[in-house]
């Protein structure tokens, strides 16, 4: 095959790796000088061109021209030379740079008959070798850089694949390459979408502040001694936003100290690598070091699919998800229908990536994609930066999907190289047959859009999937009655942060500083990671505010808000660019409407100060009077640049850990080592009271609000005081605010279950549709079961919390039926029949008792497969683990 030009770009040595030509087993003689080190990473910077075959005879070294011939030679020198002779020693002697580089080039071409560095060492005695490990193994290429002895597995990845397409006998899409790709048992591993539960090995877990505590201490609990795969903490949620910037971050630092420490010890004694307070954003942090195409990640956020701009499966789950893959165990999950959005036409103007899952969400709803991956498609996937894919399937979570994914494409490629991953994308080169979906593939359900006719969207409020064009919101807002001005404009999150988020919003914001205009909402921008905050600063985006086009910059985090401008109650309306808009979410005001848009229409937004603005239309008026119309932002997806850095917010884990404590003391408030759950006692569940019929939405957050009570979430029994304080009761029409069935009085939410359990009656919660939607927080599945709780009944389940209710020993059980709903009264009780004779597929029976004597007999749906029903019999699949450990 004819030959290509290889361009050397700033590869950092262990990159080296994915430059050997499959097939002919022969790497290329790619030498570079060396660079500046990065964190510690040596690196190469540009040097020269080398044409490399793609199969055939070794590769030769095209003769240099005059100019690199110098850079060349010393290149060889200063990557494989001891010390001593390093570049610009003095202790070289004439020739002794191309006969280090000749001899170089023999070892390589001739490695493939075991000469290898044997040879080289033989001849030249050296001692040291900067990159003998790395060029002595064929396309083998890290993870990330933080774990150099962790490969990407491509060729298992390849080899599980080529077994189910040969059992199955279809085209496969992407999403089943990649799942059905890190099968446990590919080879016999029943397989039926929608149906069959798959055992799966995830290649790395990540976990973020707020979620890892109770994640750590379940895993601390199983009793072994490190996490089986590679595995992050991020510090980035315990934040709030109230002082802005730095003191933000030292007051976050002040206050969840115990945490951090907790945190960063428990990472250092179990193998868990720690991003410091200040890092970032989770997903930004995993899109800029760890997620690749082909990934299989998980992460206990529920905005993990973040990754799947990068190509990657990457599937939020609860706690209790992540210590079953770090233990080394098959983690489960149902295999997932495949939902397909063909993308054509491209994006332009004003039309951003966000307003491609604002309208997905429009057209799905906020259940519609649950048990699915949304697989995007088609040649309008080009036209969309990685970054902006990373944003769509990152509010994939809003539409209830298990994840979102695109194909790999040279937008990704791009990235992986500007972030200091070449290699991987060298290597996913390789593999691409294996990271796009096969021709003519099937999916369960397909949309259709067309970018050139999409128009700029805003959801809200209340819910992400109330999807309005920019250009209609206005007059829907007189029409409700929503609140016209915009009092506060927020841009980060882990939704959109990146360079180019942030680029898009600053091309919009100069323009109006070019007229003497700034902001008339309050207004507060979030980069994604410490990369983006360092390198949009060097690149003047952060300027002092005489010349900055934003008012306030924010801490590097998931921040809650902190408002003063209103009171709680007092009706007004914000938007931000952030994913979700839920009742109090941003604010803990439930008279809040938020509005969810891209960066750009919110800094628009921002500074007209209405929702009657129509940036495509309408005229604001500067200083001078005149009126002007901004224009359509333009702005780099990646900095011209290399990517500055910043600081280094990253703790290695120790390679001995032996001597490492982690400490928990048994009077914080912070934290709580667990204790486990009782067992099931063999009968059935009688007389249950209801503790709370819940009327209509009922997410994560209504379960166990977030807010001030971050600061528990390490310890179960406090915050265990937050338990449905949100959610509204059929009763009454309130919330927090229940009838206790003993003294018939009216009191919160988790008082009345904390009487329940000190009294040993056993309770029942009733739900609506899409019961725990939102966050994957598993807090909302512990703290029922903590306080006495043993079913939720509802119409159906969101997906992450449906499994978070199964690993901690609760039944999560949906009517066969769903009008059984309005036969169920909060003064009922109810009995639960069939538990011993439980099995996949086979209702249960449920027994309501009215308070008149009558009963009525309803059947009870459950989606339980045989594993998860031995943890409810265990009492949680925490003990089930320790159970089969003895």
């Amino acid at each position: 095959m004819a030959p290509y030009s290889l361009l050397v770009s700033r590869l950092q040595v262990s990159e080296l790796r994915a430059l050997w030509v499959r097939g002919g087993g022969v790497p290329p003689p790619v030498l570079a000088a060396v660079g500046e080190a990065r964190r510690g990473r040596p690196y190469l910077r540009p040097a020269f061109r080398v044409p490399v075959p793609v199969a055939g005879p070794a590769p030769t070294l095209a003769p240099p021209a005059p100019e690199v011939k110098a850079s060349l030679a010393l290149s060889a020198l200063s990557v494989l030379s001891p010390p001593s002779w390093k570049l610009g020693s003095k202790k070289r002697r004439p020739g002794e740079e191309w006969r280090y580089l000749f001899l170089v080039f023999l070892d390589l071409t001739f490695s493939h008959i075991g000469f290898r560095f044997l040879f080289l060492k033989k001849a030249l005695g050296v001692r040291q070798y900067h990159v003998a490990s790395v060029l002595c193994q064929r396309a083998k290429v890290a993870m990330s850089h933080f774990e150099p002895n962790e490969y990407i597995r491509y060729d298992l990845l390849e080899k599980n694949i080529n077994i189910v397409r040969k059992r199955l006998n279809r085209p496969l899409t992407l999403s089943e390459k990649i799942v059905y790709g890190h099968l446990d048992d590919p080879a016999n591993q029943e397989i039926e979408r929608g149906k069959t539960y798959l055992r799966l090995r995830p290649d790395r877990v990540a976990m973020q502040d707020a979620t890892a505590q109770m994640a750590m201490l379940q895993f601390i609990s199983s009793g072994l001694p490190k996490v089986a795969v590679p595995s992050t903490i991020h510090c980035d949620h315990l934040i709030e936003a109230q002082l802005g910037g730095e003191k933000d971050l030292r007051r976050a630092k002040d206050i969840n100290q115990e945490v951090y420490n907790f945190l960063a010890t428990a990472g250092a004694k179990y193998g868990v690598g720690f991003w410091r307070p200040g890092s970032g954003i989770i997903h930004q942090i995993i899109l800029e070091n760890y997620a690749y195409p082909g990934v299989l990640l998980i992460g206990t956020d529920s905005h993990t699919p973040n990754g799947g701009g990068l190509g990657g499966i990457c599937i939020g789950v609860g706690g209790a998800d992540a210590v079953d893959v770090m233990a080394g165990i098959p983690w489960e999950l149902k295999c997932p229908k495949v939902i397909g959005v063909n993308l054509t036409g491209s994006l332009s103007g004003w039309t951003s990536p966000k307003d491609v899952i604002l309208k997905v969400a429009g057209i799905l709803t906020v259940k519609g994609g649950t048990g699915a991956i949304v697989e995007y498609h088609g040649p309008g996937v080009d036209s969309i930066s990685c970054t902006g894919m990373a944003t769509i399937c990152n509010m994939g979570a809003e539409i209830g999907a298990t994840t979102s994914v695109f194909p790999y494409n040279h937008r990704m490629k791009k990235y992986l190289s500007k972030t200091g991953r070449a290699d991987i994308a060298n290597l996913a080169d390789e593999f691409k047959d294996h990271l796009v979906p096969d021709s003519g593939c099937h999916y369960d359900q397909l949309i259709e859009i067309n970018l050139s006719e999409l128009k700029p969207h805003i959801n809200g409020p209340f819910t992400p999937d109330l999807a309005h064009p920019v250009a209609e919101v206005g007059s829907v807002a007189e029409k409700e009655g929503w609140p016209l001005d915009i009092r506060v404009g927020l841009i980060g999150s882990c939704t959109n942060s990146s360079y180019e988020d942030m680029g898009r919003s600053a091309a919009v914001a100069k323009q109006a500083l070019a007229h003497g205009l700034k902001c008339k909402s309050q207004f507060t921008i979030t980069p994604g990671s410490e990369q983006i905050r360092a390198t949009i600063e060097r690149d003047g985006y952060m300027d002092p505010p005489e010349r900055t086009p934003w008012p306030r910059s924010g801490i590097l985090g998931l921040a809650s808000c902190l408002r003063k401008d209103i009171k709680k109650g007092e009706k007004n309306t914000i938007v931000t660019s952030y994913n979700r808009n839920f009742t109090g979410r941003n604010d803990a005001n439930p008279e809040t409407h938020a509005f969810v848009t891209s960066p750009e229409i919110v800094t628009a937004l921002a500074i007209a100060g209405t929702l009657k603005f129509n940036p495509e239309t309408d005229f604001l008026t500067g200083k001078d009077g005149k009126k002007f119309k901004l224009e359509a932002p333009d702005a780099d997806e990646l900095p011209r640049a290399e990517f500055d850095p910043g600081q280094d917010t990253y703790q290695h884990p120790p390679k001995d850990s032996s001597g490492q404590q982690v400490d928990v003391s048994p009077t914080s408030q912070r934290l709580q080592l667990l204790e486990p759950f009782d067992k099931w006692d063999g009968r059935d569940l009688e007389d249950l009271q209801i503790l709370i019929k819940v009327k209509g939405k009922c997410t994560t957050d209504h379960i166990s609000a977030a807010g001030p009570w971050l600061k528990f979430r390490g310890h179960l029994d406090n915050i265990s005081n937050n338990l449905l304080i949100g959610a509204i009761n059929v009763e009454n029409g309130r919330a927090n605010s229940v009838r206790n069935a003993v003294t018939q009085e009216f009191g919160p939410v988790p008082d009345t279950a904390r009487y329940y359990k000190k009294h040993g009656i056993r309770w029942v919660v009733i739900g609506d549709e899409n019961y725990g939607e939102g966050s994957s927080r598993e807090h909302a599945a512990l703290e029922p079961r903590h306080l006495g709780g043993r079913a939720i009944i509802t119409k159906s389940f969101a997906r992450i919390h449906e499994t978070n209710l199964k690993k901690q020993g609760l039944l999560p059980l949906t009517f066969a039926d769903p009008a059984d709903y309005n036969k169920i009264h909060p003064v009922d009780k109810l009995t639960i029949q069939g538990l011993k004779d439980f099995a996949p597929g086979k209702p249960l029976t449920c027994i309501i008792k009215h308070p008149n004597g009558t009963q009525e007999t309803i059947l009870l749906n459950h989606t339980f497969n045989e594993t998860q029903i031995e943890w409810f019999r265990a009492g949680s699949a925490l003990n089930r683990m320790k159970e089969l450990q003895k």
